[in-house]
């Protein structure tokens, strides 16, 4: 495989995070997948769908083995994240991660038998993962949009993983870079998303004093969403998590829409 320099988002003393490329075409939607290694040791986050099975395992093979690939984050439930899970249980070794709402939903994807035992919960706490040398912070982001939802926090690289928070559509740049204009890239390409898919102010709230707090004592330096542009530089970071915190969104806007249709649905 090749990698151009930008997908290497963290390299330094075994530790590395991968940004692989984007293997949704047509009409799926975008989607960013990571790998972090830390001593060859490795763990995907939102693996995706069946289409993008092969490409990416290929990759993995080259980047650290598969054999050591160990575990399997899945944020939530969406099929871009799921859907492909028997595959890989079925060809690794690796645990896959998942919070314990959705244990009894993944199944239905099609999960073998004998490869379930390997699907694991998350209680909604989250934890700390052993990877390597290395410790993985799991951290809650539940309704961000889903009741069961995760993201994962690498201390080491000081990279945010945000799984579909601050998620990006339209923009033709892979990065917002320091000095870059991240409020007009939050307007313009992370606002209508979160405004809709969100939980609105009474999950950012906590949310945001809990990345305040990581970033007190370990430092975020990049945000890395599962779909579009990565947010790079502590400065950036900490505009977003304080336009994120009040933001109304979710539950804050969509009471208008509860009311009896009026209109038929037609489909030409």
């Amino acid at each position: 495989m090749f990698l151009n320099k930008e997908n290497i988002l963290f390299d330094k003393e075994g530790h590395q995070c991968f940004l692989l490329e984007d293997y949704g075409h047509g009409e799926m939607v975008q989607a960013n997948v990571f790998l972090i290694a830390d001593n060859k040791k490795g763990i995907l986050l939102d693996p995706g769908g069946h289409k993008v099975f092969k490409p990416l395992f290929s990759d993995i093979s080259e980047l650290i083995g598969i054999q050591n690939l160990k575990y399997i984050f899945l944020s939530h439930q969406d099929p871009d994240i799921v859907a492909g899970l028997n595959g890989w249980l079925i060809t690794t070794k690796a645990t896959a991660l998942i919070s314990k709402l959705w244990m009894r939903f993944i199944p239905h994807y099609g999960l073998d038998r004998y490869v379930v035992s390997r699907l694991k919960p998350l209680e909604d706490e989250g934890g700390i993962l052993k990877l390597g040398n290395s410790e993985i912070f799991i951290i809650p982001a539940h309704f961000m949009h889903s009741p069961g939802n995760f993201q994962i926090y690498d201390p080491v690289s000081q990279i945010l993983f945000s799984g579909d928070m601050f998620f990006s559509f339209g923009m033709d740049y892979m990065f917002v870079n320091p000095g870059d204009d991240i409020e007009k890239h939050l307007k313009e390409y992370v606002e209508p998303y979160v405004k809709r898919f969100m939980g609105g102010k009474q999950i950012f709230k906590p949310y945001a004093r809990m990345l305040r707090e990581i970033d007190e004592i370990f430092g975020i330096k990049m945000i890395a969403p599962q779909h579009g542009a990565i947010i790079k530089g502590h400065d950036n970071v900490m505009k977003t998590i304080e336009w994120m915190e009040n933001l109304e969104a979710g539950p804050d806007i969509i009471g208008p829409v509860f009311k009896i249709p009026n209109k038929p649905i037609i489909f030409d």
